[in-house]
């Protein structure tokens, strides 16, 4: 078996359409080069120039990788950190670059082609309606309409913010040139302000000094919500319904459609440092952007908003609502100016940015709610439609009112996180009981239910678990009551595993007061993440569907349930195929058992941001769903570096949203028709999904020497000191099983194999060949979304994939590297040649010359990071660990290969 050609080898060619990429790629590698010269000095960049050739006639040459490695090696320790910033800021270059010419490809489109652009709103309302979809059937769908990206903490965000504002200005300089129409002094301020950039960037440390707090990583996502989102969201909208329109003729209220969640400051799994108290600083911080930005909105609005009553028309009620706020805050009112009198909008506008500040400061005068805000809006948005203000500041007027229907007064809603082990711990103190978590499910719910039957009065007094616990539950009802409903998202209970695992936060619930019109005002969300506990998921549902206290608790909630679905887990428990499987059967398992039992089920999709972790294109994996799973709605995590990605600028994030939306809405109102066939696929399907995740456990879980192998052929111990994240790596003592899915993915994708996304699938694409036949294995990779997906996604791993590189970290682990790299090396390469085989190519990516070219603009700079990696920790693990300059430069090549390999974890 040989490793087929693909981007591993070969020469960099651009396409005639992607001309101005490379002119962009070119400038900013020359402005890069330059900071280097000056900065370091003109030796680091003819060094850098020396690696960075090597490594290309490494890979166009498929030369051994040898020479690049002797090459490294003599890099000496005090200029590791400085070769490695280097090749770094190439990478951010490239990126940068490749992310505006996404922006530039699509104003091509729309310039030269008269259809609208593939996933977009209005191509997927064309399809739609040459579907049958009529008007009528949109607007019934639109109401239950539901897609929420759901932000996350988890430690693979390897970029501090100040080096993303520094990038975002680089971005914004580069869109401003993006069909080269500047004067050539345009061009020339605009380059100086790059490299402005460019050069503070390499003056900043590229890791913070300590570990970030929870505080921190609130700051950090409030950075996407409020600086990007509050700005797409409106944009959103309107293209929404421009599209509608411009498919049915017919314009469209749009009813709320999107929605933000947060897991910064509520993910309390694994993590000592979240609390009650995080969860009330994470909420007033949300609450304090929101308000901030708001009010800028109202400074805007002021001074547009100058219609004076001598010159137009004004409701009435708009006065009356100005001369209430005066009432109720004379001082304020006061301070208006008199020779605004005649502006009552702007007098208006006024008294509502003095509600907002006290809202913001908690006074009882401020706004209660977002809601009263949003009506104050609605009214003079009624108003200006009736006294011919269309073209008079309503347009802006209407932005402000989605922001405010979309973020509230909480920008995002918190969820909560909890390990289903800390609630057995906290119904122990509270019952007396230490044997509680050993006893059987059944006995579980039985007392369980018998406690929820006659609750204890609240209680006042607890210590230790019990009692943050219950002070968690308790900050949820204050938090409601101060914030708003919507601040507070789902309760997701980790390692979900029976009924009693529900039954226990409502009776903890009870317990702490956490009670509203006698009901627990949480969604409680089991969280399924290993293979067998997917598997065991509809017998769970099942049992709760059938307890009456808890259809009690559903009734109260709408008759709604969500499930979270653990991509990760599942995954590195039993292998990329069977994670798949289970998840694509659990999905069809429990829609079915929702529908039975008359509840609308809605799934919670945990992915993180490789494909070992569930990542990949959201747009596909929605088509490729089961049938009626996503009935409307999509709920998914958005994790790390995938946020820069997909929301670090305005018109990416924009784009993303709405193919996201458009592939709801298709897989909703008309997913794929069914196919006798499937029935056969899936049986095939489920057979290979046991042989590979036989062929994984074999090697991952059941080889005793494993654990050790997987410490020294992995920088695991150094991603384990990285200042990335507040979380720990592991959830408890123990070995692979104990280690969370983040840290484990990211090991195995800096050393270059990614094995988490593809060990044992080669073993079970051969299985498959050899039981049904190529043909039947092809057609199935052909004809089936799911199974495609898939199969995309492991080939999109291999290319990333440098087998000669990963053998140099094998080599790391001494007399075990012959015990395991020859059995990892067949398995990847029986991998490739089996993919090659069921689609019928003779290389890697043969379909996706843009992927294959972001992969070859990068290799040249990952690959000696790399290797210097590998000589790096061979002098540090010699050292016993302690050599701080070896760790530092060490922390700097993972952040580097990072950026390079794009994907952390």
């Amino acid at each position: 078996m040989n490793i087929p050609d693909g981007p591993l080898r070969e020469h960099l060619e651009f396409a005639e359409t992607d001309a101005l990429l490379r002119d962009d790629v070119r400038r900013l590698g020359t402005l890069v080069g330059e900071v280097l010269a000056e900065q370091g000095s003109p030796a680091l960049l003819e060094e850098v120039e020396r690696i960075r050739r090597a490594a290309i006639a490494r890979r166009e040459q498929g030369l051994p990788v040898d020479a690049l490695a002797g090459e490294m090696a003599r890099v000496p320790l005090e200029d590791a950190e400085l070769v490695v910033r280097a090749f770094s800021t190439y990478f951010s270059a490239i990126n940068v670059a490749e992310r505006v010419h996404r922006i530039r490809r699509r104003r091509d489109y729309e310039r030269i082609s008269d259809l609208p652009q593939p996933g977009g709103f209005e191509a997927v309302l064309r399809d739609l309606r040459e579907d049958g979809v009529t008007f009528e059937e949109l607007e019934a769908t639109l109401p239950r309409l539901w897609v929420e990206p759901v932000f996350t903490a988890h430690p693979t965000e390897a970029v501090r913010r100040v080096l993303l504002e520094k990038e975002r200005e680089i971005v914004e300089r580069l869109v401003e040139d993006i069909d080269r129409a500047r004067t050539p002094v345009e061009r020339r301020v605009g380059l100086e302000r790059i490299r402005l950039s460019l050069t503070a960037a390499w003056q900043t440390s590229d890791t913070p000094a300590e570990k970030p707090t929870v505080a921190d990583e609130v700051e950090h996502v409030s950075y996407y919500l409020a600086t990007v989102l509050y700005r797409v969201v409106p944009v959103y909208y309107e293209a929404f319904a421009d599209a509608v329109e411009a498919v049915y003729g017919r314009r469209i209220q749009l009813p709320q459609v999107l929605r933000f969640g947060t897991w910064v400051g509520g993910d309390m799994d694994g993590n000592p440092n979240v609390n009650a108290d995080t969860i009330r600083a994470a909420l007033h911080a949300q609450r304090a952007q929101a308000i901030a930005q708001y009010r800028a909105d109202l400074r805007a609005l002021s001074n547009m908003l100058t219609q004076s009553l001598g010159r137009v028309g004004v409701d009435p009620a708009v006065v009356a609502r100005t001369d209430e706020y005066i009432r109720l805050l004379p001082e304020a009112g006061a301070r208006l100016r008199p020779r605004l009198a005649d502006m009552p909008y702007r007098r208006l506008l006024d008294m509502m940015k003095v509600r907002l500040a006290l809202a913001g400061q908690g006074d009882a005068k401020g706004y209660a709610s977002a809601r009263e805000f949003i009506s104050d809006l609605e009214l003079i948005d009624a108003s200006l439609a009736a006294n011919r203000g269309e073209h008079a500041g309503r347009f802006a007027l209407q932005r402000v009112l989605w922001r405010a229907r979309t973020f509230g007064f909480h920008l995002a809603a918190l969820d909560l996180r909890q390990d289903s082990a800390v609630h057995d711990a906290a119904l122990a103190a509270l019952l007396g009981d230490e044997g509680w978590s050993a006893r059987e499910a059944g006995d579980r719910t039985a007392r369980l239910q018998a406690l929820l039957a006659s609750p204890p009065a609240a209680l006042s007094a607890a210590d230790g678990v019990l009692a943050s616990t219950l002070d968690v539950f308790r900050t949820v009802l204050d938090m409601r009551r101060s914030h708003g409903v919507e601040a507070i998202g789902l309760y997701i209970i980790s390692m979900s595993r029976s009924a009693a695992d529900a039954l226990a936060v409502l009776a903890l619930a009870r317990v702490a007061g956490c009670v509203e019109d006698g009901a627990v005002p949480l969604d409680i969300t089991p969280l399924f993440e290993t293979v067998d506990d997917l598997e065991a998921a509809a017998d769970v549902m099942r049992s709760l569907f059938e307890d009456p206290v808890y259809r009690a608790h559903l009734a109260a909630r709408g008759n709604e349930q969500t499930v979270m679905l653990g991509y990760s887990d599942s995954a590195k428990d039993g292998g990329l195929f069977a994670s798949r499987w289970a998840l694509q059967s659990t999905q069809v398992a429990l829609t079915a058992l929702a529908d039975r039992y008359g509840v609308r089920i809605m799934f919670f999709h945990g992915r993180g941001g490789s494909v070992s972790r569930g990542g990949g294109k959201t747009e596909r994996a929605i088509i490729a769903a089961p049938r009626g799973s996503v009935n409307g709605s999509l709920r998914v995590t958005e994790q790390g570096e995938v946020i820069h990605r997909k929301y670090g600028i305005r018109a990416l994030a924009l784009r993303n949203l709405e193919q996201t939306t458009g592939a709801v809405l298709r897989a909703t109102l008309r997913p794929r028709p069914r196919d006798a066939r499937e029935v056969r696929w899936k049986e095939m399907t489920r057979h290979l999904a046991e042989e590979s995740r036989r062929h994984y456990r074999a090697l991952v879980h059941d080889h005793p020497d494993f654990p050790d192998y997987f410490r020294a052929a992995t920088p695991v111990d150094v991603i384990e000191r990285l200042q990335i994240g507040s979380r720990p790596s592991r959830r408890r003592d123990g070995g692979i099983a104990n280690l969370r899915a983040i840290p484990w993915v990211f090991a195995w994708s800096q050393n270059r194999s990614g094995l988490t996304g593809w060990y044992g699938i080669g073993h079970a694409l051969q299985a498959g060949v050899q039981a049904y036949g190529q043909e039947a294995m092809s057609e199935m990779a052909r004809e089936w979304p799911f199974f495609a997906a898939m199969l995309d996604d492991v080939e999109m791993l291999l290319a990333k994939s440098d087998l000669a590189i990963f053998e140099r970290y094998s080599q790391l682990a001494g007399p075990l590297h012959d015990v395991f790299y020859p059995r990892i090396a067949e398995e990847f390469l029986r991998t490739c040649d089996a993919i090659l085989l069921l689609k019928q190519r003779d290389r890697i990516l043969a379909d996706d010359y843009r992927l294959r070219l972001s992969i070859r603009l990068r290799n040249p700079y990952v690959d000696p990071l790399s290797l210097l990696q590998v000589d790096l920790l061979r002098r540090w693990r010699a050292g016993g660990r302690e050599d701080d300059d070896l760790l530092r430069a060490l922390v700097s090549t993972v952040n580097g290969i990072s950026a390079g390999v794009q994907n952390t974890g």
